[in-house]
């Protein structure tokens, strides 16, 4: 079996059978993210090299379990762009959809714009605090390796529609983040199972209400 950290482009357009331009968009982004990673820290020095699996496949799985009729996605702790790039890309090539990226570190929230103004992406992004934004009234709500799920639960609920999906990949404590989280609020779950790592979830939440 091929080794995934060895994954190219074209091992990531054979999978997905994403459209030229969609492919054309992720392959600059992970062009800029090689020039700025020098300069901050946007993904670890390790995973520089791994960018077409261990992050483009990797938040192109969420596309999968998003409503149908979504129309606003809100992305908290951006940093790099995973998965909020990606989901602004498929809204890109849906042709529907806004999403918007939530970065308090000044110099990422710099690049997220970069790639955003480059690819002409439906995104506008937040250089704030979550907790010092108004209500963003998301009908979608994702965030990958933000906080544990009852401090997440937390941070999400003023900024989402009451009919809102939240998508959230995790890894080995996801159990344990769902029992903890259950104590203070009630929610349906459903889970599935990571393309990208034998040992990660991706949680799909709906109904969310604190107890």
């Amino acid at each position: 079996m091929r080794d995934v950290s060895l994954w190219t482009e074209s091992d990531f357009a054979n999978t997905t059978n994403v459209p030229r331009g969609t492919l054309s968009d992720f392959a600059t982004w992970n062009t800029l993210l090689q020039k700025w990673n020098s300069r901050i820290n946007l993904v670890a020095p390790r995973e520089v090299g791994q960018f077409w699996h261990r992050h483009a496949y990797d938040s192109w799985q969420l596309n999968a379990y998003l409503p149908d009729n979504w129309t606003r996605l809100v992305d908290f702790g951006s940093g790099g762009g995973f998965p909020g790039l990606s989901l602004g890309i498929y809204a890109k090539q849906r042709g529907a959809g806004e999403v918007h990226l939530v970065e308090s570190v000044g110099k990422k929230t710099s690049f997220l714009k970069t790639v955003t103004r480059d690819l002409s992406l439906p995104i506008t992004v937040h250089s704030a605090r979550i907790e010092a934004l108004p209500p963003l009234k998301a009908d979608v709500l994702t965030a990958r390796a933000f906080a544990p799920l009852p401090k997440l639960f937390a941070y999400a609920a003023p900024h989402i529609t009451e009919d809102a999906t939240l998508l959230l990949p995790k890894g080995e404590t996801a159990d344990k983040e769902v029992e903890t989280a259950r104590e203070h609020w009630q929610f349906d779950l459903e889970r599935y199972k990571s393309k990208t790592d034998p040992d990660a979830t991706i949680l799909r939440v709906t109904n969310l209400k604190a107890k």
